[in-house]
Parts: structure tokens; sequence; C-alpha cells
């Protein structure tokens, strides 16, 4: 009688490997539509897509053109919030004022 086919799951690891890579590559991808201006960063605030999820709040600000560490900083600590924070981890409210101060931050840009 012949053996019955399985299916071999992949290893714990090699999956977890495989989802970061998914992961990074969608990040960058992002980054590189912000940083054309394809792509809003007060928009994926307010959405919040999966690939930003664990992502830094420093680091999606810094993804913009000209903006720095310090200008990060100095911009989420007058909002009392941490740039180390993950965004996927703000409320609702923390990123309505988020994406509602970078809208009239632009707007006074203009």
């Amino acid at each position: 009688m012949p053996a019955p086919a399985t299916v071999i799951a992949a290893p714990q690891h090699m999956e977890a490997l495989a989802h970061a890579n998914r992961v990074r590559l969608a990040r960058a991808s992002l980054k590189r539509a912000i940083l054309a201006g394809k792509a809003d960063v007060i928009e994926v605030i307010r959405t919040c897509p999966w690939e930003v999820e664990t992502m830094t709040v420093g680091e999606l600000l810094r993804s913009q053109r000209r903006w720095g560490r310090a200008r990060a900083r100095k911009f989420l600590s007058s909002l009392a919030l941490n740039e180390n924070r993950e965004l996927g981890r703000l409320t609702e409210r923390q990123r309505g004022v988020l994406a509602a101060e970078l809208e009239a931050k632009a707007r006074r840009r203009r």
C-alpha cells in the first residue's frame, strides 16, 4: 500500500523570515512612493495599512523629503508622542491628531 502524500509545512523560522521580507519590501516601496510624492503620509497614518503597523512614527515621518530626526522629534514632542511608538499601537484619536497636525503644517507651508 502506497504511503499517503503529506504536505510538509515550512519551519516556523522560515515562515517568519518570509513574512519579514514581505514587510521590508512593502515598506521600502511605500517609503519610495512617499519620497516621490506618489503617496501621502497623512493618508498612510489615517488608514494604517498592514505594512506600517509595526513601523515607528518617526521612521514614517523621516521618509518624507526634508524630514530628519530632529524635525520629527520636535514635531512629535509637541503632540506628546514618542518617535519610537509603533503606528499600529496608536489610538484612533492619536492618529487623527497626528494627521490633523501634519495637514495644518502643510497648509502653513503653502
